[in-house]
């Protein structure tokens, strides 16, 4: 890569030569082990599980006790990954999914077409474009609640912006942060507040009006982080974190406004017009029939299919795409399986009741002036071991709500603090899966992002932590 870009006469950035961080298949087997290690270590423990709202298990807070130890033995260690395979089964084969139809999509130039159109329509205010979609995509994540449709963006922006001057990790950052803007907002979110209110006995949805300054409050900080590092990439292309893995992105789409415009032929137009009536048909699945990955996926499917019959593509041409998509985001999906295989390795211990345990009780000992800050900083833990928003809230708020009652702290700003915790950390822990996948359909590594997001995640970290103070001492119900 180096001596290609030599050869073009392009600049390397100095620190392109050697990635710091370990590969992430090292860095998850290692978390992997120490979980294991853990299970040695830390008493075994177990809540009770009982009904919960929309029919799944929640636990018992009541109900906790030692069990007998049951350490991760080696076959268990090492059977965890193909089990964290088995287990992430959803998410991997929605992963392949996505990128098999995006490559068919790709293949009937329509993306290319609709990029060039985008392109030139905001080549004089090509800044103006990153605020207006982070704004969309956050509005349908904190009303739907689905961070996951930040895999479904991605393919889409990040032509867009290597065609207007700017890099992947600008167009992976406006749909991951305007995605997780919106799911830690949780202003109608039915997988986390939802379901949290439910279970500590609130009107569903009550505390509307503080959840939207939330969600204005961050999707402006968002928007504002992400154009000043847009900026600079423009005025300085050397200033890109991923400037060396954009190299053949650029050559691909850089010079895509100085050609002649792009024009659809009929069959490409009809394909482009069945668009959105898939796209209509994903929201009504969602929001209406509770679908998740399993028929997203079934419908990426039919709809890869047939948008590319329509756009002309033979059969064989259609499968040759899936398969080459498959390829390209085969990394993202065993990275995902191995995410999983931490969680595997705490259960088969017995200790990540335990750990829920010995956090909420942590918090219990804190001053009550901090008592929502700490539930913040335990629901930030925890989301590494549980990185699941509805399942971390079924195992957590079950004990932080009558908590709450305990430390003078309302349920609803027990919630807000769960939300704080639980949002951001979805784009910043390797053990989310759904996010993993997205950093590898934008070729970008998690040590890069972590460069990128990290003084972002701060920021909002003091935020959350203002905006509980402030609902603590107004002693905020909704």
């Amino acid at each position: 890569m180096e001596q290609r870009e030599k050869r073009q006469n392009i600049p390397v950035p100095p620190d392109s030569k050697k990635e710091r961080m370990p590969h992430i298949y090292v860095l998850l087997f290692i978390i992997s082990g120490v979980a294991a290690l853990m299970t040695y270590v830390i008493p075994a423990g177990s809540f009770e599980r009982v009904p919960g709202p929309n029919g799944r298990e929640s636990i018992d807070p009541e109900s906790f006790a030692q069990v007998d130890t049951s350490p991760v033995s080696f076959m268990e260690f090492m059977l965890a990954i193909p089990r964290g395979m088995v287990g992430a089964s959803e998410i991997i084969f929605f992963t392949f999914i996505i990128g098999g139809m995006f490559m068919v999509l790709r293949r009937t130039e329509i993306i290319e077409i609709g990029v060039d159109r985008l392109a030139r329509k905001f080549k004089q205010r090509s800044v103006a474009i990153i605020p207006v979609l982070i704004t969309v995509f956050a509005v349908v994540a904190t009303t739907i609640g689905t961070p996951e449709l930040s895999l479904v963006y991605i393919p889409v922006l990040i032509p867009l912006f290597i065609s207007l001057g700017y890099d992947s990790m600008t167009a992976a950052g406006i749909a991951l942060i305007s995605t997780a803007i919106g799911f830690t907002a949780g202003v109608m979110n039915p997988g986390t507040v939802g379901i949290s209110q439910q279970i500590s006995g609130l009107d569903t949805y009550s505390g509307f009006g503080l959840r939207l300054v939330v969600l204005i409050v961050i999707i402006t900080i968002g928007s504002i982080y992400i154009m000043r590092y847009a900026q600079r990439v423009k005025s300085n292309p050397m200033k890109s974190l991923t400037y060396e893995e954009d190299h053949l992105k650029r050559s691909t789409y850089s010079d895509a406004l100085s050609q002649p415009a792009t024009r659809a032929t009929k069959r490409q137009l009809a394909a482009i017009a069945t668009l959105p009536i898939f796209f209509i048909i994903l929201v009504y699945g969602v929001t209406q029939l509770g679908w998740f990955m399993l028929e997203m996926s079934g419908l990426f499917i039919f709809m890869g299919a047939l948008v590319g019959i329509i756009a002309g593509l033979s059969l064989a041409k259609i499968c040759d795409a899936f398969t080459e998509g498959f390829r390209e985001v085969l990394m993202g999906a065993i990275i995902i399986g191995i995410a999983r295989s931490v969680a595997i390795v705490l259960e088969d211990g017995q200790i990540m009741d335990t750990i829920v345990y010995g956090l909420g009780t942590a918090v219990g000992q804190l001053p009550s002036t901090l008592s929502a800050i700490g539930m913040m900083i335990v629901q930030l833990c925890i989301n590494f071991f549980i990185p699941s928003g509805s399942g971390q809230a079924l195992v957590t708020m079950p004990i932080m709500a009558p908590l709450a009652d305990l430390l003078g702290v309302t349920r609803q700003t027990a919630i807000l603090a769960f939300q704080f915790g639980d949002g951001f950390a979805h784009i910043l822990f390797p053990t989310s899966g759904y996010f993993m996948a997205a950093l590898v359909v934008a070729g970008i590594s998690w040590s890069k992002w972590v460069k990128f997001f990290v003084p972002l995640f701060l920021i909002y970290m003091g935020v959350g932590m203002v905006f509980l103070i402030y609902a603590q001492i107004t002693g905020w119900t909704g």
